[in-house]
């Protein structure tokens, strides 16, 4: 599976779970070294720096291990680890500097470990060929330039599948425009999206972000896209009403994922906008960041909420957030690669970024993507989905008009 030269680092108080860990991790090829606390990880570790980090720390502590390793010139991920969570939990250690979150012990479910392993190692692999690119060493890469563009074209008939299945752009419902971008990395994209009419008076749009990439990860997007279309003919012919129900819709999602047995999971946001009542109803399916709305003459701001990821367990459940949508407004939702293209270190400051990049005027899919310099020539480290709604009413005081 991979080289022996990939070495793992593990920070883990409990002796037996990092040992149960590193037997399957060298098991499968890697080098593992494991500590019991940060401090003794980082005063004794003597090796070339780590390709990923597994730690079972407290949000202040895997900060410290981020900081630590940061003026490495590499990408190194840290996986947090945990043997419960709440939704809030995985934010907190998200936004201390970790890349992914796996619940102990981390293999017991052996596709779901494999797949995060990948995806970083990716990421990183990735990173260091954006490195290589900066130093010009074009020799020393053609070869493996070369075999990245036919990675590309096994890829281009399936990614055409993808993007067929997405929605028109600039739909207009009664007085609400929206539109997506999906700026593609060099796989089959794990991103998706989706708006349309549920009734006259609502509109349902959701942005989702499939662990991994490739194939298995695609196949989750269509099957999103089936059981929408599945549950708005439900709808239509009055056999259940699903798809009105933010949690709902999360908890078919979820029972349908674990029924496929992919070991995949989703982060996802979901809303509906009512253009009767002006109210937006939404869930959180462990999404970030979370989208930013911005009312006319209101600074811009993210939304409020957190939730579990969809297909992980087995009866979970979501909070439903309202929020009232009294002046004209924007809503912007993006996938997490948006924050891989913008310059800065830690996840509060690439969210602020991205914050003061909407407050400062750049609240279209267009002049972000200007700002972000996301053209057609600009390689990513991961796919880049954005959804904008744009409430083009401008007399806000008759919510029903």
């Amino acid at each position: 599976m991979v080289s022996r030269t990939q070495r793992i680092l593990i920070i883990d108080s409990d002796a037996s779970a990092r040992a149960e860990l590193s037997r399957y991790l060298e098991v499968r090829g890697f080098y593992a070294l494991g500590y019991s606390n940060p401090s003794a990880a980082i005063a004794l570790y003597d090796g070339p720096v780590p390709d990923i980090i597994f730690a079972d720390l407290p949000p202040d502590a895997i900060r410290e291990v981020a900081n630590h390793f940061e003026d490495s010139e590499y990408f190194i991920p840290i996986v947090a680890c945990a043997e419960q969570a709440t939704g809030a939990d995985v934010v907190a250690v998200m936004r201390a500097g970790a890349s992914d979150f796996l619940l102990k012990p981390c293999n017991s479910d052996r596709n779901a470990l494999d797949d995060v392993i990948a995806k970083l190692l990716e990421r990183a692999r990735i990173n260091r060929l954006n490195q290589l690119y900066r130093q010009e060493l074009e020799d020393a890469n053609r070869e493996l330039r070369s075999g990245m563009s036919e990675l590309s074209a096994d890829h281009r008939a399936g990614r055409k599948v993808q993007m067929k299945m997405l929605p028109e752009h600039n739909m207009e419902v009664n007085g609400v425009v929206i539109d997506h971008l999906i700026k593609p990395s060099l796989f089959l994209s794990g991103d998706f999206l989706d708006y349309f009419k549920l009734t006259d008076d609502k509109v349902m749009v959701y942005i989702a972000d499939v662990s991994g990439h490739g194939a298995s990860s695609a196949f989750v997007t269509v099957l999103l896209k089936n059981l929408t279309s599945r549950l708005r003919r439900d709808l239509r012919r009055g056999f259940n009403d699903e798809i009105m129900h933010p949690e709902l819709f999360l908890q078919r999602i979820n029972s349908e994922l674990l029924d496929t047995g992919l070991g995949k999971h989703v982060t996802i946001f979901m809303g509906i906008i009512d253009l009767k009542t002006r109210v937006l109803s939404y869930t959180v399916g462990a999404h970030l960041p979370m989208p930013i709305i911005a009312f006319e003459d209101q600074p811009a701001r993210f939304l409020e909420g957190s939730g579990l990821p969809v297909g992980l367990f087995e009866e979970p459940e979501w909070k439903v957030f309202e929020l009232a949508l009294t002046a004209p407004f924007r809503l912007l939702m993006f996938s997490d690669g948006i924050l891989e293209v913008i310059p800065a270190k830690s996840l509060d400051e690439k969210e602020r970024t991205l914050l003061e990049l909407v407050s400062g005027g750049r609240h279209t899919i267009a002049s972000l993507s200007e700002a972000l310099n996301l053209d057609e020539t600009t390689e990513l480290p991961d796919d880049i989905a954005m959804v904008s709604v744009t409430d083009m009413l401008r007399d806000s005081a008759n919510p029903s008009s």
